[in-house]
């Protein structure tokens, strides 16, 4: 498993980008938001990068930022959804905006990628916060506290939607504490994704 890549863009369009690595170009399936993301042409540029492999194709898919790299794998865990469905989410919504509306039940946000309609944008709110449901009682049930000593109900939001992310309490924990918490879900998310993303 290729677990990023590191090295000179040499390529980039609309769908794909190019990074070669001591003397290799490596192709990437990349979202509009890693080809925004990307370097000039000439450039030093890092991609996490996720490998998919099918009968008939081997494809490496690459992201600008490792939470974009954990919403693709969360959300391809889905029934139905593959990674290209995966791909045109994630070129439509960045990770906490697809977070954000999984905890609203916002289906119309995501039917906004193309290829996703009504039904299979329910399955993902649904299996996602059924994700969230099965986190908070496995707390429960080892008598942690998700939010310790915060208690504000925007914190525990971006928690649960850092969950559906993939990361634990433990882990965004400390960096929200440090944050404004009367600022909106959406920015509390937004703002932990960038700083867990400066850890890698």
């Amino acid at each position: 498993m290729i677990y990023s890549l590191h090295g000179k863009l040499i390529h980039k369009e609309q769908g794909t980008a190019v990074v070669e690595c001591a003397g290799v170009g490596y192709m990437c399936l990349i979202t509009f938001n890693t080809l925004k993301a990307l370097p000039e042409i000439g450039k030093d540029a890092f991609l996490y990068t996720y490998m998919t492999v099918r009968e008939d194709a081997v494809n490496l898919i690459g992201f600008a930022e490792k939470s974009e790299l954990d919403s693709f794998k969360m959300l391809t865990s889905i029934n139905g959804v593959g990674a290209k469905v995966a791909l045109a989410i994630l070129s439509s919504l960045l990770p906490e905006e697809i977070a954000a509306a999984v905890l609203s039940g916002d289906v119309g946000l995501i039917t906004k990628a193309p290829g996703v309609g009504k039904k299979l944008a329910q399955r993902i709110i649904l299996e996602l916060n059924d994700k969230i449901a099965s986190y908070s009682v496995s707390n429960t049930a080892s008598g942690t506290s998700t939010v310790a000593s915060i208690s504000n109900e925007n914190v525990q939001n971006a928690i649960d939607a850092l969950t559906v992310l993939g990361y634990s309490p433990a882990n965004v924990l400390p960096i929200i504490s440090k944050l404004d918490i009367t600022l909106p879900t959406e920015q509390l998310i937004a703002l932990t994704l960038k700083e867990l993303g400066k850890s890698r």
